[in-house]
């Protein structure tokens, strides 16, 4: 039997609706050797609340084990390979209660790092993700701000550098097919497996409730579970997720370059000009919304056409842009295409109102690298053709065609976690929270609403609202960052979803300055509703703002090449054979859209 959230688990099936508050009530009478029982919350899990936030009332559990004794623990069988204990240490500063931090390998090379109350703990589990390539096990939750199991340090969590350590340039794929599969998907779930073992051990009893949390490749992570391994977590906060990671990592960073040179290669665009054309699309749709406050609420809406800022004859050039720069910004904003016109991403790749944080692919000057080139040559050089690695392919080598649009997402198989099909997550009792935001430079917010649109369609817009809730956050950047208010706490909610049933509504933004101070709230709400001012006080308080449906979706679409990636049944389990990645199906076979 595996070891999850507090329960086994059976054959697949709806979880009765009272049996959370059933598991809750049968540990309160449970009893384990030097760990205090559970308390019994009055009635279900809906009264079984504290502090008014909406989680179950846990009554904190002690340790079974010192924290000296966990390098002898033998965790046999916790996964699919040998896990060893490095180390266990108390620490005590520097956290608002002490833990002990444990880490560990799960063979061949998945570093693990889990962080245990030694007092305290209410019987929770966070496990995070991590961005980029990974290669680091951090402990990160993110976007929490508030969160009480997490800033008051009586969640236990957990980490993984997903197979390898370092290399941000996807080196350590080269050669490397297992550490391949531990990225894709392998390293999250194994290191769910042997934290929860652990937690048993240490405490003498499962965590009651297991969550995961990740954003940029963190929100891939997050996805990757719910599709593949729906028992690991009752609750996922997706944040930004790099989902089409293929697409994302080659075409899509590698056009942020391709699309802004000359014939010599050199820059059209550079970064000096970003903030002339960011208060121009701030002009243009700042007030479609009806209040004039920097934020574009949904810049689908808005139609602003770069030509309108061509130099007038005369004009001083430093207020205006060549035909040659409108053209660039215009390709920047739409995205990859082929010399045919036919989309290799959704289309809009750079929702306006993001321009300031465009110098991740803006140079400030000719002869700069950027971190979108970067990103494209990182995978196209390793991870795109898992077994024919090319330490010096350039972005010049990549053909914009639908032949090689195919050939180089073919990754997808094991990299992407698009399958819109969620059913085994959804009858497990899961709760999904997926957020994006608006401004995001890196990963743009199409990616996700195609997900959850081909969620909805897929499985019924009544069940999917049931499960699954998408939050679009105005001016935010990528994960955090950005003109709006990009300070909140998505756990919280999840975590209320999944113990008692209470489903999230609106989430409270705040900008907050370095020295602390407040200068802007607002309410996010639940897609498609969006923020209204109601006329009356402040505008940069929350409490001024009502919850309202536009009419009608714009007409953006998502009419692509690949939009059959978000599909089911192409997704793929891989092996190590004779030194060579192996994938079952062998390749992606998607007709084009």
């Amino acid at each position: 039997m595996r070891i999850t959230a507090g329960r086994p688990r059976s054959t697949p099936g709806r979880r009765p609706r009272a049996l959370a508050g059933a598991v809750i009530a049968a540990l309160a009478v449970m009893t384990t050797a030097g760990a205090p029982a559970v308390a019994a919350p009055t009635g279900t899990t809906d009264a079984a609340t504290t502090g008014g936030d909406g989680l179950a009332n846990l009554r904190a559990v002690a340790p079974v084990l010192d924290c000296s004794a966990v390098t002898g623990l033998d965790l046999s069988g916790a996964t699919d390979a040998a896990v060893t204990i490095e180390s266990a240490t108390v620490v005590t500063t520097d956290t608002p209660a002490p833990y002990c931090a444990v880490e560990g390998t799960i063979a061949p090379a998945n570093t693990f790092v889990v962080h245990l109350p030694v007092q305290g703990w209410t019987q929770r589990y966070l496990q995070t993700g991590c961005g980029g390539l990974c290669g680091s096990a951090e402990i990160n939750p993110g976007q929490a701000a508030g969160c009480e199991p997490v800033t008051d340090g009586t969640i236990a969590t957990a980490t993984t550098d997903m197979g390898h350590q370092g290399q941000s340039d996807g080196s350590w794929a080269a050669g490397n097919p297992q550490a391949q599969i531990d990225f894709a998907y392998r390293g999250v779930h194994a290191t769910a497996q042997v934290a929860k073992a652990l937690i048993t051990r240490f405490y003498g009893r499962p965590p009651v409730f297991s969550y995961f949390t990740g954003c940029s490749d963190g929100g891939r992570e997050a996805l990757m579970e719910a599709q593949r391994y729906p028992e690991d977590f009752d609750g996922i906060a997706a944040g930004a997720p790099a989902s089409n990671m293929a697409v994302q990592n080659t075409f899509h960073h590698a056009w942020n370059v391709l699309a802004n040179q000359d014939e010599n290669g050199d820059p059209v665009l550079l970064a000096g000009k970003l903030p002339l054309i960011h208060a121009a699309v701030v002009g243009r749709c700042d007030g479609l919304d009806g209040l004039v406050d920097g934020l574009i609420a949904d810049p689908r809406r808005c139609d602003f056409d770069p030509a309108t800022l061509v130099c007038a004859t005369g004009q001083d050039p430093a207020t205006c842009l060549s035909a040659e720069e409108a053209d660039v910004v215009r390709d920047l904003h739409d995205g990859a295409t082929t010399a045919d016109g036919v989309r290799l991403e959704q289309a809009i790749s750079h929702e306006w109102g993001s321009e300031l944080d465009w110098t991740l692919f803006v140079p400030a000057a000719p002869g700069e690298t950027t971190f979108s080139e970067q990103i494209a040559l990182s995978y196209l050089r390793y991870l795109a053709h898992p077994n024919d690695p090319d330490p010096d392919y350039q972005l010049s080598d990549l053909e914009l065609t639908e032949a090689s649009f195919w050939e180089a997402v073919q990754s997808s198989t094991y990299m992407a976690a698009l399958d819109p099909d969620l059913t085994r997550f959804e009858q497990n009792g899961g709760k999904l929270l997926l957020w994006h935001g608006w401004s995001d430079q890196h990963i743009s917010p199409q990616a996700t609403l195609q997900y959850y649109d081909t969620v909805r369609s897929t499985m019924g817009a009544e069940v999917t609202e049931d499960f699954a809730k998408l939050y679009l956050f105005p001016g935010l950047a990528h994960c955090s960052g950005g003109l709006g208010p990009d300070t909140f706490d998505v756990l919280t909610p999840v975590m209320a979803w999944v113990e008692t049933r209470t489903a999230p509504g609106e989430i409270i933004a705040s900008k907050v300055q370095e020295d602390g101070t407040v200068t802007r709230t607002r309410p996010v709400y639940p897609y498609p509703a969006v923020a209204r001012y109601d006329g009356s006080g402040s505008p940069d308080d929350a409490a001024n703002f009502t919850s309202a449906t536009p009419a009608g979706e714009p007409a953006v679409g998502y009419e692509w090449l690949g939009q059959g990636l978000y599909s089911s049944g192409y997704q793929a389990t891989c092996r190590v054979v004779d030194g060579q990645l192996v994938c079952d199906p062998r390749r992606l076979v998607l007709p084009p859209a």
